[in-house]
């Protein structure tokens, strides 16, 4: 039975052929090992949520929106400059701001969105 042929690595301008069935070759491997990870094994476990809870109660309204004067509630815990995995920035409240889940899903689309690679 014929083997299935290699294919190309999916990190970006990479085109070093890997085995069928992988996504990435050995050099870009690590850089992808959050992709797949659920939310639990990110860090956002009961002690998260406990925390979580703790500051959308010492800052209940989303910081954009206050910018922009308007008044709304916030419901999510973002990350400023996104952790990407450090767990010392995930911890870092000085990194950490309440957004409204509005607010929270157009940074993450726009600002968030694509991955700094560090070489």
């Amino acid at each position: 039975m014929p083997k299935r042929p290699n294919t190309p690595c999916k990190h970006p301008c990479c085109a070093r052929l890997i085995p069928y069935g992988s996504q990435y070759c050995e050099e870009h491997a690590p850089m992808h090992r959050q992709d797949a990870k659920g939310t639990k094994e990110k860090g956002y476990n009961s002690r998260w949520r406990a925390v979580r809870a703790r500051f959308l109660k010492a800052h209940p309204l989303c910081a954009k929106c206050l910018e922009n004067g308007r008044l709304e509630k916030a419901t999510v815990v973002d990350h400023i400059v996104p952790h990407r995995g450090d767990r010392k920035l995930f911890w870092d409240e000085s990194n950490w701001q309440a957004l409204c889940k509005s607010c929270h899903d157009t940074k993450t689309m726009t600002e968030d969105r694509y991955q700094e690679f560090k070489y």
